[in-house]
Protein backbone atom coordinates (compact mmCIF):
# COMPACT_ATOMS: atom_id res chain seq x y z
CA UNK A 1 0.00 0.00 0.00
CA UNK A 2 1.33 3.23 -1.02
CA UNK A 3 -0.37 5.55 1.48
CA UNK A 4 1.84 7.14 3.87
CA UNK A 5 0.38 9.38 6.94
CA UNK A 6 3.25 11.03 8.91
CA UNK A 7 1.68 12.56 11.47
CA UNK A 8 -1.34 10.01 12.87
CA UNK A 9 0.85 9.28 15.28
CA UNK A 10 1.65 12.82 16.42
CA UNK A 11 -0.84 13.10 19.76
CA UNK A 12 1.61 12.70 22.43
CA UNK A 13 -0.07 11.55 25.77
CA UNK A 14 1.14 13.03 29.22
CA UNK A 15 3.82 11.11 30.91
CA UNK A 16 0.95 8.94 33.42
CA UNK A 17 -0.91 7.40 30.58
CA UNK A 18 2.58 6.35 29.28
CA UNK A 19 3.24 4.65 31.82
CA UNK A 20 -0.40 3.05 32.26
CA UNK A 21 -0.37 -0.68 32.19
CA UNK A 22 -1.35 -2.62 29.32
CA UNK A 23 -3.93 -4.53 31.17
CA UNK A 24 -5.68 -1.57 32.22
CA UNK A 25 -5.59 0.42 29.23
CA UNK A 26 -8.93 0.46 26.74
CA UNK A 27 -7.67 -0.58 22.67
CA UNK A 28 -9.74 0.20 20.10
CA UNK A 29 -8.52 -2.45 17.47
CA UNK A 30 -10.24 -1.32 13.74
CA UNK A 31 -10.30 -2.76 10.41
CA UNK A 32 -11.48 -1.28 6.88
CA UNK A 33 -12.54 -2.42 3.39
CA UNK A 34 -11.86 -0.33 0.40
CA UNK A 35 -13.19 -0.15 -2.95
CA UNK A 36 -8.85 -0.21 -3.64
CA UNK A 37 -5.97 0.01 -2.39
CA UNK A 38 -4.96 3.43 -3.20
CA UNK A 39 -6.62 7.16 -2.19
CA UNK A 40 -4.49 8.35 -5.15
CA UNK A 41 -6.72 6.23 -7.29
CA UNK A 42 -10.28 7.55 -5.73
CA UNK A 43 -10.58 4.18 -3.23
CA UNK A 44 -12.65 4.77 -0.54
CA UNK A 45 -13.84 2.98 2.41
CA UNK A 46 -16.66 0.07 1.83
CA UNK A 47 -16.74 -0.89 5.62
CA UNK A 48 -15.68 -0.38 9.01
CA UNK A 49 -15.24 -2.75 12.18
CA UNK A 50 -13.84 -2.08 15.60
CA UNK A 51 -13.54 -3.90 18.89
CA UNK A 52 -13.03 -2.41 21.97
CA UNK A 53 -10.87 -4.27 24.36
CA UNK A 54 -9.90 -3.23 28.04
CA UNK A 55 -7.69 -6.39 29.99
CA UNK A 56 -7.98 -8.84 27.49
CA UNK A 57 -12.06 -8.13 27.39
CA UNK A 58 -14.41 -7.29 24.40
CA UNK A 59 -16.21 -4.42 25.80
CA UNK A 60 -17.56 -2.96 22.66
CA UNK A 61 -17.75 -3.70 18.86
CA UNK A 62 -18.81 -1.67 15.91
CA UNK A 63 -19.47 -2.31 12.28
CA UNK A 64 -20.97 -0.90 9.36
CA UNK A 65 -20.98 -1.28 5.43
CA UNK A 66 -20.34 2.03 3.93
CA UNK A 67 -22.02 3.92 0.57
CA UNK A 68 -18.64 5.06 -0.81
CA UNK A 69 -20.56 6.92 -3.80
CA UNK A 70 -18.75 4.97 -6.27
CA UNK A 71 -18.99 1.54 -8.24
CA UNK A 72 -17.04 -1.12 -6.36
CA UNK A 73 -14.90 -2.68 -8.99
CA UNK A 74 -15.42 -6.37 -9.48
CA UNK A 75 -12.08 -7.80 -7.91
CA UNK A 76 -12.89 -5.93 -4.83
CA UNK A 77 -16.10 -8.03 -4.73
CA UNK A 78 -14.05 -11.17 -5.29
CA UNK A 79 -12.19 -10.60 -2.57
CA UNK A 80 -13.99 -8.96 0.28
CA UNK A 81 -17.83 -10.22 -0.98
CA UNK A 82 -19.02 -6.87 -0.73
CA UNK A 83 -21.01 -5.75 -3.47
CA UNK A 84 -22.74 -2.37 -4.78
CA UNK A 85 -26.24 -3.76 -4.16
CA UNK A 86 -24.78 -4.73 -0.38
CA UNK A 87 -24.09 -0.75 0.30
CA UNK A 88 -27.27 0.62 -1.97
CA UNK A 89 -28.99 1.54 1.80
CA UNK A 90 -25.65 1.71 3.88
CA UNK A 91 -24.57 5.04 5.23
CA UNK A 92 -21.95 7.79 3.29
CA UNK A 93 -18.91 8.31 5.62
CA UNK A 94 -19.67 11.35 6.37
CA UNK A 95 -22.80 10.66 8.20
CA UNK A 96 -21.19 7.46 9.68
CA UNK A 97 -18.34 9.41 11.14
CA UNK A 98 -20.22 10.75 14.09
CA UNK A 99 -20.83 7.58 15.79
CA UNK A 100 -17.57 6.42 15.16
CA UNK A 101 -15.65 8.73 16.74
CA UNK A 102 -18.29 8.46 19.24
CA UNK A 103 -16.87 4.70 19.66
CA UNK A 104 -13.42 5.31 19.84
CA UNK A 105 -13.62 7.45 22.65
CA UNK A 106 -11.24 9.73 24.58
CA UNK A 107 -8.27 10.55 22.69
CA UNK A 108 -6.44 11.12 25.99
CA UNK A 109 -7.10 7.65 27.27
CA UNK A 110 -7.66 4.76 24.18
CA UNK A 111 -5.41 3.87 22.02
CA UNK A 112 -5.87 2.33 18.06
CA UNK A 113 -5.18 -0.26 17.31
CA UNK A 114 -4.97 -1.44 13.16
CA UNK A 115 -3.00 -4.35 11.18
CA UNK A 116 -0.68 -1.58 8.60
CA UNK A 117 -2.31 0.87 10.38
CA UNK A 118 -0.85 3.88 8.04
CA UNK A 119 -3.85 1.73 5.10
CA UNK A 120 -6.51 2.60 7.40
CA UNK A 121 -5.77 5.57 9.43
CA UNK A 122 -4.79 6.95 6.05
CA UNK A 123 -8.44 6.54 5.03
CA UNK A 124 -10.04 7.39 8.07
CA UNK A 125 -8.37 10.88 7.85
CA UNK A 126 -8.93 11.96 4.32
CA UNK A 127 -12.44 11.18 5.04
CA UNK A 128 -12.57 13.10 8.07
CA UNK A 129 -10.56 16.48 6.78
CA UNK A 130 -12.94 15.66 3.21
CA UNK A 131 -16.24 15.96 5.07
CA UNK A 132 -14.54 19.30 7.89
CA UNK A 133 -13.77 17.06 10.53
CA UNK A 134 -11.38 17.34 12.57
CA UNK A 135 -8.98 14.19 12.83
CA UNK A 136 -8.54 13.42 16.45
CA UNK A 137 -4.61 12.58 16.84
CA UNK A 138 -4.86 8.93 18.97
CA UNK A 139 -2.11 7.12 19.76
CA UNK A 140 -1.65 4.20 17.78
CA UNK A 141 -0.29 0.78 17.48
CA UNK A 142 0.54 -1.21 14.10
CA UNK A 143 0.73 -4.89 14.84
CA UNK A 144 2.57 -5.20 12.05
CA UNK A 145 5.54 -3.37 14.05
CA UNK A 146 4.81 -4.76 17.27
CA UNK A 147 4.59 -8.55 15.95
CA UNK A 148 8.27 -7.87 14.09
CA UNK A 149 9.38 -6.59 17.33
CA UNK A 150 9.08 -10.01 18.84
CA UNK A 151 8.96 -12.64 16.12
CA UNK A 152 11.75 -14.01 14.28
CA UNK A 153 11.99 -15.73 10.47
CA UNK A 154 11.79 -18.99 12.45
CA UNK A 155 8.38 -18.30 13.88
CA UNK A 156 6.76 -16.63 11.11
CA UNK A 157 7.68 -15.95 6.97
CA UNK A 158 5.74 -12.75 6.90
CA UNK A 159 3.76 -10.67 9.17
CA UNK A 160 0.65 -10.84 6.95
CA UNK A 161 -2.71 -10.92 9.20
CA UNK A 162 -3.32 -14.23 8.05
CA UNK A 163 0.17 -15.39 8.99
CA UNK A 164 -0.09 -14.16 12.33
CA UNK A 165 -3.52 -14.94 12.98
CA UNK A 166 -2.20 -18.72 11.88
CA UNK A 167 0.96 -18.63 14.08
CA UNK A 168 -1.52 -17.27 17.17
CA UNK A 169 -4.08 -19.89 16.68
CA UNK A 170 -6.61 -17.03 16.47
CA UNK A 171 -10.44 -18.47 16.95
CA UNK A 172 -11.30 -15.59 14.59
CA UNK A 173 -9.76 -16.14 11.13
CA UNK A 174 -9.40 -12.84 8.61
CA UNK A 175 -11.56 -13.16 5.35
CA UNK A 176 -11.33 -9.72 4.52
CA UNK A 177 -14.22 -8.47 6.11
CA UNK A 178 -13.50 -5.59 8.53
CA UNK A 179 -15.17 -6.69 11.85
CA UNK A 180 -13.77 -10.35 11.14
CA UNK A 181 -10.75 -8.94 10.92
CA UNK A 182 -10.79 -6.75 13.85
CA UNK A 183 -11.37 -9.43 15.61
CA UNK A 184 -8.60 -11.34 14.46
CA UNK A 185 -6.19 -8.17 15.07
CA UNK A 186 -7.50 -8.14 18.48
CA UNK A 187 -6.11 -11.95 19.28
CA UNK A 188 -3.02 -10.99 17.43
CA UNK A 189 -2.84 -8.05 19.59
CA UNK A 190 -3.27 -10.46 22.83
CA UNK A 191 -0.83 -13.19 21.47
CA UNK A 192 2.06 -10.48 20.80
CA UNK A 193 1.17 -8.87 24.63
CA UNK A 194 2.09 -12.46 26.14
CA UNK A 195 5.61 -12.61 24.40
CA UNK A 196 6.04 -8.61 25.83
CA UNK A 197 5.74 -10.37 28.99
CA UNK A 198 8.75 -12.24 28.24
CA UNK A 199 11.00 -8.73 27.50
CA UNK A 200 9.86 -7.36 30.94
CA UNK A 201 7.49 -4.96 28.82
CA UNK A 202 4.01 -3.83 31.08
CA UNK A 203 3.29 -0.35 29.69
CA UNK A 204 2.40 1.39 27.19
CA UNK A 205 5.58 3.56 27.49
CA UNK A 206 7.50 0.33 27.45
CA UNK A 207 6.23 -0.95 24.06
CA UNK A 208 6.87 2.38 22.37
CA UNK A 209 10.35 1.93 23.51
CA UNK A 210 11.12 -1.74 22.91
CA UNK A 211 9.86 -1.57 19.42
CA UNK A 212 11.90 1.43 18.38
CA UNK A 213 15.07 -0.15 20.02
CA UNK A 214 14.14 -3.90 18.64
CA UNK A 215 12.36 -2.52 15.29
CA UNK A 216 12.99 -5.91 13.68
CA UNK A 217 14.16 -9.39 15.22
CA UNK A 218 13.53 -11.04 12.06
CA UNK A 219 17.48 -10.93 10.68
Amino acid sequence: MDIEIDDVQSWQPSIQEFARPLSESVFVVLDLETSGGSLKIGAAITEIGAVKVRGGIVIGEFQSLVNPGTPIPDYITELTGISDAMIQDSPSIEKLLPSFFEFLGPVTENILVAHNASFDLGFLKAAAVQHGYMWPQYKVFDTVRLARSVLSLDDVSDCKLSTLSAFFGTQTSPNHRALDDARATVEVLHGVFERFGSYGVTTVDDVEKFTKKVTRLRQ
